[in-house]
């Protein structure tokens, strides 16, 4: 991120998503990303990382691939989010390529599933843009994630 945020909750509330977006954040990184239709009492509404949010739910390709995300998981599934966070603005792919490209993970149903539980954990949706798998679960709320897909284009 731009500059490390006090720890804490941050919101802001996104006239796009019809809800807030509400981040944790500790020691410079981000813990998780939710989308409450109320935020916590106490969450603060400064953070740059949500200025950076906002301009990409008014339509900027924005990326966020620079955010510092504490992915506290077993190895396998963080390098599945890793290699998600690689997928650009506007482009998709499926569970099936994820597993491909993933290192240490087989296309198969094995990894198949790997790559959805992976996706289904994901702690910073949005931030770890799980909407561009199109065959995939996402931890966001369903509406928030076909707004983000449509926002792009998928």
């Amino acid at each position: 991120m731009d500059s490390e945020p006090e720890a804490g909750i941050y919101a802001r509330e996104s006239a796009y998503l019809d809800r807030h977006v509400q981040v944790g954040v500790a020691g410079g990184r981000v813990l998780s990303v939710e989308f409450p239709t109320t935020p916590e009492a106490d969450a603060a509404p400064d953070l740059p990382l949500l200025d950076r949010i906002e301009t990409y739910l008014e339509g900027a390709s924005t990326d966020l691939s620079d955010v510092d995300v504490a992915m506290t998981m077993p190895t396998d599934r963080r390098r599945v989010l890793e290699t998600v966070r690689d997928v650009p603005y506007g482009d998709q792919r499926s569970v099936s390529e994820l597993a491909t490209v993933t290192p240490g993970v087989s296309d198969d149903e094995e990894g198949h599933q790997l790559v959805r539980t992976a996706l289904a954990e994901n702690p910073a949706p949005l931030v770890v843009p799980d909407h561009r798998v199109r065959d995939g679960p996402s931890a966001a709320p369903p509406p928030v994630e076909q707004r983000l897909r449509s926002l792009e284009g998928l």
